[in-house]
């Protein structure tokens, strides 16, 4: 046999998948579902049935869970559509950088630093003006195929 070694490049990842395949017809509102390769949060779901060889049709209005955007689709009801995996974890606001960039103290002891201050103005005064005052505040990231953003913030008290 062969003494040589094979190295492979690989330029995937894990294999996780980033949304999972759900019938038009089962979701529902408040759900989440995949329009224009945007994660969105369903705000409105109208079914409407077809005439004699169609089928029925459900119209969805969205909202994009990072820019707040409104999009709408409209699918078979029978057909799947791309949901995507949503995740919203804590961590504890360690630091604010000059440049925009939060400093999140992790489950395990360890930081994360590479997520940006929200651009929703009042959450943004909120974080910064909690961290000025030496409050302990800790915030929600929403991080959903690829994408993460501060969400929320929760005071925990002084420190």
């Amino acid at each position: 046999m062969s003494d040589e070694e094979h190295h492979f490049e690989s330029k995937a990842d894990a294999g996780a998948s980033r949304t999972f395949p759900q019938q038009a017809g089962t979701i529902r509102k408040n759900g989440y579902l995949v329009i224009k390769g945007r994660p969105c949060k369903v705000v409105e779901v109208s079914t409407s049935k077809t005439g004699k060889h169609g089928h029925a049709k459900c119209h969805f209005v969205a909202i994009d869970i990072f820019n707040g955007k409104k999009l709408e689709d409209i699918v078979p009801s029978s057909h799947n559509c791309d949901v995507p995996h949503v995740t919203r974890t804590d961590y504890q606001l360690i630091d604010i950088s000059e440049d925009g960039f939060v400093s999140l103290l992790t489950d395990n002891g360890s930081t994360k630093d590479d997520l940006r201050l929200p651009t929703d103005e009042s959450l943004l005064t909120q974080i910064k003006d909690g961290f000025a005052e030496g409050k302990d505040l800790v915030v929600s990231v929403m991080s959903s195929m690829g994408e993460e953003q501060i969400c929320s913030l929760k005071d925990i008290g002084p420190k």
